[in-house]
């Protein structure tokens, strides 16, 4: 794994070029949607919600509340990964992600209508809740589904640049999210945006359902699936099969290598994306007009240093690239906060754009090193499982953790410290995941990799 990428598994007929252009467009729009949906939460919560739905006590506690109403989010999104992923792999990866898609666009809807505390009481905040769970549970079932219909539709050599159009869903979404808002911000009065403008971002969620009944409609199973199933036909007339019990009773190890190796992408991430939004408006009184653009300009060279990283992992393999992202993530830790803290949007842009640089080289070949993982028959479940614990670990708490470590200690430098931890547990794991690959030939089929690290 460290050298090069595996070769595809065998399939019974290659798709023709067309149809794997059509799913991996498909693929790249279900992500794309689906992280916008999940997206606007987190920049609602850093803007609105907390005044909006748990009005009682000062700023930093609706804050707090707002976040943790956030992390709701990641910790039902495990749920997601694992009914998705059992069903996923035995039933189809394309009916989970419809599924999936589904889900997203009612819950984001719904938050878009739902009335606040003001207007219905303390039921605001629990129904606020209970949307953002199907949030979760919708975006945990997606990510497999999606990356699976890029990656096991890809031709040999091309696993990491297809995975990456997945990746790309992300900061699609953070641009859309963003930009979305500003235009809300720009044409409202504050008033107007903190009474109705804000939940215009949420009520484009209807989009996710025609791009739902699209891919219902309009998008194949994918070959390797389809040969799995056959596989897990023969299986049960002997006995009966569970990819989670698969997972559970034989790659564990693996599934918690992969999540701790990926936890500080995601805690980065939702620090720049989310924690930094409410730390530079509400600590160092900087427009949130600004900061938002900043964050947009940033996502937007994602589009590009993605496919870059996962096109070289294609060429010199994952771990590499995968280790290398992490490492810089630890070294640029406390640059990036002392650049924040001058309170100036140019080193803001400059700290915020290196620190993203290091995300992107993880997240490109992440999709297809999850999935080189495991073998087809468990591969959403497992796959899933790695990237929804990562989730859990690192997204979802972060913003939450920053509030607290700043409110605690009264510094930036103790969320440096927090990212700098992660970094350490990412870069054990993938020095792990490295060595329990190596007895493998590099360009070993994923079925035979995933024996050797099962062994483990």
């Amino acid at each position: 794994m460290d050298t090069a990428p595996s070769a595809q598994p065998p399939t019974a007929t290659a798709p023709a070029a067309g149809n794997r252009r059509r799913v991996a467009t498909a693929a790249a729009l279900a992500s794309a949607v689906e992280w916008y949906d999940y997206f606007v939460f987190g920049i609602a919560a850093a803007l609105v919600l907390g005044d909006l739905y748990f009005p009682a006590g000062s700023p930093s506690a609706g804050v707090l509340a707002s976040f943790a109403t956030f992390a709701v989010g990641f910790l039902a999104r495990p749920l997601g990964g694992i009914v998705a992923g059992h069903l996923g792999d035995k039933r189809g990866r394309k009916p989970m992600l419809v599924l999936a898609l589904t889900l997203m666009g009612v819950a984001t809807t719904g938050i878009g209508l739902l009335p606040t505390y003001e207007t219905i009481g303390v039921a605001a905040p629990i129904l606020l809740v209970l949307l953002r769970v199907a949030q979760g549970v919708a975006v945990g079932a997606q990510w497999g589904g999606a990356m699976l219909l890029a990656t096991e539709y890809a031709p040999e050599g091309k696993r990491g640049v297809y995975g990456s159009v997945v990746q790309l869903g992300v900061p699609i979404g953070v641009v859309t999210a963003n930009t979305v808002f500003l235009a809300a911000g720009a044409l409202t009065t504050d008033s107007a945006f903190a009474a109705w403008g804000w939940r215009v971002p949420f009520l484009v969620g209807l989009l996710v359902l025609a791009l739902a009944w699209y891919i219902h409609t309009r998008v194949e199973e994918t070959p390797a699936f389809r040969e799995a199933e056959r596989a897990l036909a023969e299986q049960e007339k002997t006995e009966q099969s569970s990819p989670l019990r698969t997972i559970l009773r034989g790659h564990l190890g693996t599934v918690l290598l992969a999540g701790g190796s990926f936890a500080v992408n995601t805690a980065t991430f939702y620090i720049l994306i989310t924690g930094v939004l409410d730390y530079t408006t509400r600590e160092l009184d900087m427009k949130k007009g600004p900061v938002l653009t900043v964050s947009l300009c940033v996502s937007l060279t994602q589009l590009v240093l993605i496919p870059a990283a996962a096109a070289l992992s294609d060429r010199i393999g994952r771990i590499r690239i995968y280790a290398f992202g992490a490492a810089g993530i630890a070294l640029w830790a406390v640059p990036l906060f002392l650049l924040i803290d001058t309170g100036s949007l140019l080193w803001l842009a400059v700290g915020t754009f290196v620190a993203s640089c290091f995300l992107s080289i993880m997240y490109g070949p992440q999709a297809a090193l999850f999935a080189e993982l495991f073998t087809p028959e468990m591969r959403y479940t497992g796959a899933s499982l790695g990237y929804q614990i990562a989730a859990v670990a690192g997204g979802g708490l972060a913003p939450f953790v920053m509030v607290l470590l700043l409110e605690a200690t009264g510094t930036s430098m103790a969320v440096s410290g927090y990212i700098i931890a992660l970094s350490v547990i990412a870069l054990v794991s993938i020095k792990v995941l490295a060595d329990r690959a190596r007895p493998a030939e590099p360009e070993a089929a994923p079925e035979a990799r995933a024996e050797a690290e099962s062994a483990g």
